[in-house]
């Protein structure tokens, strides 16, 4: 598990275009009105789970966007690995989320991350 302290490690991220394309044409959605979740069991990487994030600019400005982004990658530190273990996650965040305070992010990203196991 990784620190909430710490850095977002590399293996813990998703980094390709193409891996993101994959996932997103294969995975299963899960949506709110903040954010949209796509996920897709892991390719014999083991259960570590992998995130890749996207905000397009009609999240905000540059600032808005990274502190939306940094909320999530602190969201799946904390809480986000063991809710999609075993997955690559990619993360959509819409424009609400720019509105979010970081434990209505938390929240948010919970609730939706729960649909994942069911």
């Amino acid at each position: 598990m990784i620190s909430s302290t710490g850095p977002f490690p590399r293996e813990a991220r998703i980094r390709r275009s193409s891996e993101f394309r994959e996932i997103a044409e294969v995975g299963r959605r899960h949506s709110s009105g903040a954010f949209v979740l796509i996920v897709r069991p892991t390719a014999g990487r083991g259960r570590r789970a992998r995130l890749g994030i996207t905000a397009s600019r009609k999240v905000g400005n540059a600032v808005v966007r990274n502190r939306v982004k940094r909320r999530i990658r602190e969201w799946f530190r904390r809480d986000g690995q063991a809710l999609i273990a075993g997955h690559d996650a990619v993360v959509i965040a819409r424009v609400a989320a720019a509105g979010l305070g970081a434990a209505e992010t938390f929240a948010e990203l919970s609730r939706v991350a729960k649909g994942v196991r069911r």
